[in-house]
């Protein structure tokens, strides 16, 4: 009797497979919140917010991030980097000093339920599409998926300040910022300048 011959299955691209590695244990590494936010008194407790980063998050200046339409968990996590040292910013750690646990949880439930206002950068159509055509290359939609719409622990960047994606690529790329467990160390670590201004025009201009 013949033995049927096993094939084995096709191996996915490795590149792809690590960076669904990567994706995964970040996501994987934070459990989920059990407690609830309070959006109300996230409104509230905003208002010091609202000074940088505009009214109901939507800021217009380029050293602030929109936080409006980000994902709560994110925001969170964000908060709780600022706070114990892991993310370090002149003006942001001193403001998450101070904060419970329970502020940055309102303050992420209310800022996520906000509607994201977009500020367009001038791109040139070539820019854009150059940024897209990267994108695709180093895999970023595994993690931020499709739109650059976020998910979780993963944010949403889609409609961000240009300016300030330019600065976060740079300093992932530089090791100035370090509290993602390696993945956008890893992702940007042979992007030229170019295609990091790309990139910001790309995700910039994404509604």
């Amino acid at each position: 009797m013949t033995v049927p011959t096993l094939r084995a299955a096709p191996r996915a691209p490795r590149r792809r497979t690590w960076v669904a590695l990567l994706c995964g244990w970040f996501t994987a590494a934070w459990l989920p919140l059990n407690a609830q936010a309070d959006a109300e008194a996230g409104k509230a407790k905003a208002q010091v917010c609202v000074a940088c980063h505009g009214p109901m998050g939507n800021s217009t200046n380029p050293d602030y991030p929109i936080l409006a339409g980000q994902t709560a968990r994110y925001i969170y996590l964000e908060l709780k980097d600022f706070k114990e040292g892991r993310r370090s910013d002149p003006r942001m750690s001193p403001m998450a000093a101070n904060l419970s646990r329970e502020d940055m949880q309102d303050l992420a439930d209310y800022f996520a339920a906000q509607t994201l206002v977009p500020v367009p950068f001038k791109s040139d159509s070539a820019s854009i599409e150059a940024g897209r055509k990267k994108s695709a290359e180093v895999l970023c939609t595994m993690c931020h998926l499709g739109g650059f719409s976020g998910q979780n622990e993963i944010p949403r960047v889609s409609s961000q300040l240009y300016p300030y994606i330019v600065k976060q690529l740079r300093d992932f790329r530089s090791h100035t910022r370090t509290n993602d467990a390696g993945n956008m160390a890893s992702v940007t670590r042979n992007l030229t300048d170019e295609d990091i201004r790309n990139l910001a025009a790309y995700v910039n201009n994404l509604q």
